[in-house]
């Protein structure tokens, strides 16, 4: 058997950093408010980059940049709750999103706790409880594999998405056809 000879090349980045997250900023995505609370203490902080994997096991994936001061809280902890906010929450967005400190953010809402101790919002679109069960690095960020293990949902809750730098409030109500 004769093996084929495989040409490799390397290819240069053609988008630039910038025109990228311009570009990311046309993708509206729902505001969260990540938690979590463990043995190395409570922290959180605000993220758009949050989505489904599965939902055998129900499964979430949540990017966390390295260099992120929160980034160590989270890692030793191995859990955290997504806090979907709905559209009174904008201001604590920008809390959780700023250079606050932890106990500023957290006393400027109510919380609770599910299965995992992660800080639940009173009033949020939707909670989901996790243990973080893998971590893959990409650039600067971890991707955090996050499996649910309790779902809190707010009925009729309004929702509020980023979208081209600005936030959005969605109202439940369901679109014209």
């Amino acid at each position: 058997m004769q093996l084929a000879h495989v040409i490799t090349s390397v290819i240069e980045p053609t988008v630039l950093k910038q025109d990228y997250r311009d570009a990311m900023a046309r993708l509206g995505a729902a505001v969260n408010v990540i938690t979590t609370d463990g043995p190395q203490g409570r922290a959180g902080f605000t993220a758009t980059a949050v989505c489904s994997v599965t939902d055998e096991p129900p499964t979430l994936l949540v990017c966390l940049n390295r260099s992120a001061s929160v980034y160590p809280v989270f890692k030793a902890n191995g859990t955290l709750c997504v806090n979907t906010l709905s559209s009174e929450h904008r201001a604590l967005s920008t809390l959780f999103g700023g250079k606050t400190t932890m106990e500023e953010r957290f006393i400027a809402a109510q919380w609770h706790t599910l299965v995992t101790g992660s800080p639940a919002l009173d009033g949020a679109a939707v909670s989901f409880d996790c243990r973080i069960s893998a971590v893959n690095t990409v650039g600067t960020h971890d991707v955090l594999l996050c499996e649910v293990v309790a779902i809190e949902r707010r009925e009729n809750a309004g929702g509020l998405i980023y979208f081209n730098r600005v936030y959005h409030d969605l109202c439940n109500e369901p679109a014209e056809a």
